[in-house]
């Protein structure tokens, strides 16, 4: 793979995987001060993947929308965040555990 091709998967990569997390922690909600500390950190990292996008700097840009992702996923994990699109399909279904987020 020559070094044109990687710099343009990288960025495709970057942006698909930006535009799916703003969607997506539109869908999220705290449950406590530290998931809000979690929100925070979340978007702060969306953000600079995007001014690290813009600036043309991919590795950097890429770096901060894993972390972004990873924040997320944690924060749902230990129950401190909650995604309203699980939660309401959950209760729709009768069931009042959240072990999928």
């Amino acid at each position: 793979m020559d070094a044109e091709r990687v710099v343009e998967e990288l960025e495709n990569e970057t942006i698909k995987w930006l535009e799916r997390i703003k969607v997506r922690i539109e869908k999220v909600n705290a449950i406590n001060k530290k998931g809000e500390e979690f929100l925070k950190n979340i978007r702060a990292y969306i953000s600079d993947s995007e001014y690290f996008l813009e600036k043309g700097d991919l590795v950097r840009a890429f770096e901060c929308v894993v972390w972004a992702w990873a924040w997320l996923e944690i924060g749902l994990n230990i129950g401190i965040l909650l995604d309203q699109k699980t939660l309401t399909t959950d209760i729709d279904n009768g069931h009042d555990n959240y072990n999928n987020l």
